[in-house]
């Protein structure tokens, strides 16, 4: 059975005096007496709570002791409970075999720790399920159910303990951890004995396995990183479940009570079982704070609380390092310890248990090709290895060596392996400057396979970051905002697996035209290592993506690169954000843009490598942050360059392309030739050369359904964009764009996209793409209904001369979390026909209706809009003009004045 740690605990009758408080019951008459209890057990629950909580506040980071005393008040109070119970409410003063009964605790209240908001996992266990028993079960649930206390609980016999833990792997893992509490002592040692006996015995293979398994699949669950910014601190990846995982197989293998028995066992050394108690420490540190915080058993450790629990664990902001950054980082190297841990473990116990040459747990991985040569570096039971304790020392180098040859021969790294390398890391510092060792580094960046599994290797290990200690200042440093997923290192390494995905090919059906494009990359070794060094730079103040440049210009050398391969990836790293802010910020119909761009990219395999560079970027944020509308805009813009840099021009002049498109929308349609005529003489040139086809067809569609000089509205799936698309058609007026955003705001949808454009017999055709609160399409043709009512009901209300209000909503509380100071830009320069205003603010509901409000109130014609968000920023951009002309510098001042103040409305 599991020994708690409540010798840990000073001054135990200060949190609960159970000897006190059983005096004070004793005393209490017969008549009212559950009730009286009830006050009295409350209170003790409340004053020892408080008295932990002081303990947590005074003693912040002393997790283990804190969680040690929560365990031990909550043991008190169900001894004190099931006492009342079996002696006052229910005697029996000589019971039968059948009406023994043992108070168990399972889970963490077996193991005697617990969270100041954990649930009490009991099992009463019991001699048969006989009516006495049952009586004392209901009461004894009620009387802590009345204490407001969450209980687990399971009545079972001796039968059905073995039983269920036969059946059920979940079962048999809260069954191991079993502590007796109060009652009859001897059936809760008979059943341990059984338990050992018939349900363990001889299954310990099967165990691990299952437990493997399942811990693969919670982190699969939690985001199957470390690294997520956002972590569980209870079930994420390397934190307090994978510690429990190892001794829960420490216990079912060995039966050891206690973790420090993992070291009498040989499963970890001295040195990694402090580790050990280092990570569970501080995990439980950070649990107890989470809890309290919250005020709830809250297990995810939000942006709300990351600042909250920084401040109490005592963290201090320092030059260029908030309090949360580095609060946040120590939780991620303390995860990262717990991964290095689980290695160390499973390796000592495939040794201890497998047979000769083969794995204990899982067998060795298919791919390995065996070669003739190693240089020296071992198989050990299919994973590359050492042969000696101080192989590294004898040749640093050595230390590069090791992940270059799992790269290239995609084989697993033997944690004995990676434990040398992490406890020599330092002494790649004598070989930095090696061409060998740089060869080296560079042959795994680029490797054929998943490059992504040994540099990941390579930084757990502590090499990566010493060998490049550029890459080391960002190795864990989170990114403080709600776009990104991933500290910076992970990041990086997740762009460079899905980068070798797409030059594998194994992403062409979802990146078709980056999966063709690399196939015509010229500078691969270039490319990979843009990848690698574009956020190198994050943190260190000033423009990352300068900064980054300049680190790229030093290592493109170091890293055997000609002078040719370093220009292209200090331009990458130096760019890797322009296409997306071209993108997804300007009008791609405007040829201004498309000559901005061009004239910064300069060549078609810039080009080229910049669009790939920037789709892995995107997609190694995190899940969610990839979109079908991204990926539109992405070639669109790929393509109209494309086309410019190949030809110096465009193959199609502007009229051409109009007459194209008009031409394909009367075949597509079979107008007639001069319904067709009249139909493209109502559009402008505008609207032709912004929207695709398919939106040509509809808007065609809904216009000659409507009703002369009245508003028709549509809302129909858009697959391309992954959204819904509403266009409307109504007569044009002034606070028209305005008086919709404000409406749909109101019903909860969010525009990311709008074409606004004017016929040229005075109606408004716009088209405006929108997703729910969820970021999702309105599949449903209900929700598509209610959309239409809210712009009808807008145009209806304007029509009238009664203009709708922008909404007030209050901002979403998570974003209270992010300071975000707000900032007008305008460019005058940015198109030829319009001035271009672009707003950054902190995002929040109705704030689009605001700043179109602002607009519309100045005066000025908006001719489009892009919406973007990234996390709680948003960046919204506007193409005006003021009475078709370019606005005046006196204009753009007042009107960012009345920007600024619109941010702030709400």
């Amino acid at each position: 059975m599991p020994q708690p740690r409540f010798d840990l605990v000073a001054d135990r009758r200060a949190i609960i005096d159970r000897r006190a408080l059983a005096d004070a019951i004793a005393a209490l008459p017969d008549a009212g007496l559950q009730a009286a209890v009830t006050v009295l057990l409350k209170q003790a629950l409340a004053d020892g709570r408080a008295t932990i909580a002081g303990r947590i506040a005074a003693e912040p980071v002393r997790g283990r002791v804190h969680a040690a005393a929560t365990a031990f008040l909550h043991d008190q109070l169900v001894r004190i409970a099931f006492d009342l119970v079996t002696t006052r409410l229910y005697p029996n003063h000589n019971p039968s075999s059948g009406e023994r009964i043992a108070l168990v605790g399972l889970g963490g209240t077996g193991r005697g720790e617990m969270a100041p908001y954990s649930d009490i996992d009991l099992m009463l266990l019991v001699g048969g399920h006989v009516p006495w028993c049952e009586q004392v079960a209901e009461a004894l649930l009620y009387l802590l159910w009345d204490l407001k206390l969450k209980v687990g609980q399971s009545v079972r016999t001796l039968d059905d303990l073995v039983a269920v833990g036969k059946a059920d792997m979940t079962a048999r893992t809260a069954l191991l951890e079993a502590r007796w509490l109060w009652g009859n002592e001897a059936i809760s040692t008979e059943a341990h004995h059984r338990f050992r006996r018939e349900v363990v015995a001889g299954t310990a293979r099967q165990f691990v396995a299952a437990k493997l398994e399942e811990r693969d699949e919670r982190h699969r669950r939690m985001g199957d990183s470390r690294y997520v910014v956002e972590p569980n601190v209870k079930d994420g990846k390397g934190a307090l479940r994978d510690l429990h995982t190892l001794y829960w197989i420490g216990q079912y293998v060995y039966g050891v009570d206690r973790p420090a028995a993992l070291v009498d066992k040989g499963l970890l050394d001295p040195a990694a079982f402090r580790q050990f108690e280092r990570a569970e420490r501080f995990f439980w540190s950070v649990r107890n704070h989470l809890h309290l915080i919250a005020g709830r058993p809250e297990e995810r450790l939000g942006f709300d609380l990351q600042r909250q629990i920084a401040a109490a664990m005592r963290y201090t902001d320092r030059p260029g390092r908030m309090a949360v950054e580095r609060f946040m980082q120590f939780y991620f190297l303390n995860a990262k310890a717990v991964g290095d841990l689980t290695g160390v473990f499973l390796a000592h116990l495939d040794e201890q248990l497998a047979t000769k040459g083969r794995r204990f747990i899982l067998p060795a991985l298919p791919s390995l090709r065996r070669r003739g040569k190693l240089n020296g570096f071992v198989i050990d039971r299919g994973r590359l290895s050492i042969p000696a304790d101080d192989w590294f020392a004898g040749d640093p180098v050595r230390l590069v060596e090791l992940f270059a040859l799992a790269a290239r021969d995609t084989i697993e790294i033997h944690p004995t392996a990676m434990r040398a390398a992490a406890r020599d890391a330092k002494l790649v510092d004598r070989v930095r400057l090696d061409p060998r060792a740089n060869g080296l580094f560079l042959d795994t960046l680029t490797a054929r396979r998943e490059p992504d599994l040994a540099l990941r290797w390579m930084n757990e290990a502590g090499v990566f970051g010493r060998f490049v200690p550029d890459f080391g200042r960002v190795v864990a440093r989170m990114q403080f905002d709600m776009y990104h997923h991933y500290t910076v290192d992970e990041h990086s390494i997740r762009a460079i697996g899905m980068l070798s995905e797409i030059e594998r090919g194994q992403l062409a059906n979802e990146l078709p035209l980056s999966t063709a494009l690399f196939r015509q990359i010229a500078a691969r070794r270039a490319l990979y290592v843009a990848v690698l060094l574009h956020d190198i730079a994050k943190g260190r103040g000033g423009d990352h993506s300068e900064l980054g440049a300049e680190v790229a210009h030093q290592l493109g050398p170091r890293f055997g690169l000609d002078p040719g391969e370093t220009e292209t990836v200090a331009w990458l790293v130096r760019h890797h954000l322009l296409m997306s802010d071209i993108a997804f910020r300007r009008d791609l119909v405007d040829p201004q843009t498309i000559d901005d761009f061009v004239a910064k990219v300069q060549s078609p395999e810039r080009l080229r490598l910049l669009l790939v560079l920037t789709v892995v970027d995107i997609r190694a944020v995190g899940p969610g942050t990839w979109t079908e509308w991204k990926r539109q805009l992405l070639r669109t813009l790929f393509e109209a360059a494309e086309e410019r840099l190949r030809l110096g021009h465009k193959e199609s002049g502007r009229s051409e392309l109009v007459a194209h498109r008009q031409a394909e929308l009367a075949k597509a349609l079979k107008l007639p030739g001069p319904r067709a005529a009249a139909f493209a003489a109502r559009l402008p040139d505008s609207y032709w050369l912004a929207e695709p086809p398919e939106w040509q067809a509809s808007n065609a569609r809904q216009i000659d359904a409507a009703a002369p000089g009245k508003a028709a509205v549509v809302a129909e799936d858009d697959s391309a964009s992954g959204a819904t698309r509403i266009s409307l058609f109504a007569p044009d007026r002034p606070g028209l764009f305005a008086g919709v955003a404000s409406a749909l705001a109101a019903v909860g949808a969010t525009i990311f996209d709008a074409r606004i454009h004017t016929t040229n017999d005075g109606m408004a055709l716009d088209n405006l793409l929108v997703v729910d609160g969820r970021g999702q399409p309105y599949r449903e043709p209900a929700r598509q209904r209610k959309l239409v009512a809210a712009v009808e009901a807008a145009l209806d209300a304007e029509s009238g001369g009664k203009p709708m209000p922008p909404p007030v909503a209050p901002r979403p509380a998570k974003n209270d979390v992010f300071t975000l100071a707000p900032a007008v830009f305008v460019a005058d320069q940015a198109s030829s026909r319009t001035t271009v205003v672009e707003v950054n603010a902190r995002d929040r509901p109705g704030l689009l209706a605001d700043l179109a409000h602002a607009i519309h109130a100045a005066g000025h014609e908006l001719h489009s809009a892009h919406i973007a968000t990234y996390g709680e920023r948003a960046v919204d951009v506007f193409y005006l003009t003021s009475h078709g002309r370019k606005l005046a510098p006196d204009q753009s001042a007042r009107l960012r004045d009345a920007l600024l103040e619109a941010v702030a409305a709400a």
